[in-house]
């Protein structure tokens, strides 16, 4: 039943919705449908209008440190702080979460993804950008991933490699993914259940 509004405007209007735990969820619909603003709302970051929404087991108002050192969240929108290099990053965000951050597989990831160490953020492509977002909300062993159009602007060689590597890991670790894109081929060889939202 969640509902938001925007200017007197129905942006959602009773989206009913369940994300199966260890399942990759692929969340469709054309741009504009509201993927984003429902995945805003489930993370806490826009308030509802109308009604229930729980995450991992916690009303998504409620959410705090507790929950987010189980979710990876990655955005097209997500900033970071771009005067830093990929191990600046990490060094900084290692501290938020404790014993939860785990060194080997940051290094195996950071290996895989083939980052450079020594450029800056801003001066990373869109893919090594999206690449180090991942790795940086992977690296604490969430046990809920979300992804909120991470393909977008990515060339087809780079989406590939990306989601190739998402896959092993989800597979490997029993992870549950949520997974929006108004792309339908980017995301059908991988999902094990689709929610479609429109109008």
């Amino acid at each position: 039943g969640l509902q938001k509004h925007f200017h007197g405007n129905d942006a959602l209007r009773g989206v009913d919705l369940d994300i199966p735990q260890g399942k990759v969820t692929a969340f469709l619909g054309p741009n504009g449908a509201g993927k984003t603003t429902t995945i805003k709302c489930a993370m806490n970051l826009l308030d509802r209008d109308g009604g229930e929404l729980s995450v991992l087991g916690t009303d998504a108002r409620l959410l705090g440190p507790d929950q987010w050192r189980r979710i990876g969240y990655v955005s097209e929108n997500r900033s970071m702080p771009e005067w830093m290099t990929v191990p600046k990053l990490l060094d900084w965000l290692r501290p938020m979460y404790g014993e939860f951050w785990d060194r080997d597989f940051e290094k195996k990831m950071l290996a895989g993804f083939e980052l450079p160490l020594k450029t800056k953020l801003h001066n990373l492509s869109r893919g090594q950008k999206m690449k180090a977002a991942l790795l940086t909300s992977l690296a604490y062993r969430p046990q809920l991933i979300v992804l909120d159009e991470p393909f977008s602007g990515l060339d087809p060689l780079v989406r590939d490699e990306f989601l190739t590597g998402l896959l092993e890991l989800t597979e490997t670790e029993g992870w549950t993914v949520w997974i929006s894109s108004h792309d339908i081929e980017e995301v059908e060889r991988f999902a094990d259940r689709v929610a479609i939202l429109n109008r």
